[in-house]
């Protein structure tokens, strides 16, 4: 007589599943925050902004704290920023701007920049800051 076979079930190993969504939360917990445009700089605080309009997709113009200028995330001297602009505005003249500049950047240059970029023709230019109560 033989004895009766017990037949194998098989079982899925999920450790590696596991090892693999841990390290690809991980990779985007660190990377999400850098794929904001613009270059990374100190915003002031303000106490009622305006609300964010997430229908636009504005160009950022970025003033860091030690007075570098970037378009998006690429630095570039002041004029050649103003050559960018102005070429942004010939192709979309309703394309909206946002200018965000260090906090710890004097006023005058911010005003000035911001000048330079209405004498171009952007129809609005919107200054990015913090809601200071959320924080």
């Amino acid at each position: 007589m033989s004895t009766p076979r017990r037949s194998l079930t098989p079982e899925m190993n999920v450790t590696p599943l596991v090892d693999v969504v841990l390290v690809l939360l991980i990779i985007f917990m660190v990377v999400t925050p850098q794929i904001e445009s613009g270059a990374a700089v100190e915003l002031p605080t303000a106490t009622n902004p305006d609300k964010e309009n997430k229908e636009l997709t504005p160009t950022t113009v970025s003033l860091s704290a030690t007075g570098a200028f970037y378009l998006d995330r690429k630095e570039l001297q002041r004029d050649a920023l103003m050559a960018e602009l102005k070429a942004v505005r010939a192709k979309d003249p309703d394309s909206p701007v946002v200018l965000k500049a260090d906090r710890g950047v004097r006023y005058s240059e911010v005003r000035g920049l911001f000048k330079a970029m209405q004498e171009l023709g952007f129809p609005g230019i919107n200054l990015q800051v913090v809601d200071k109560q959320k924080n």
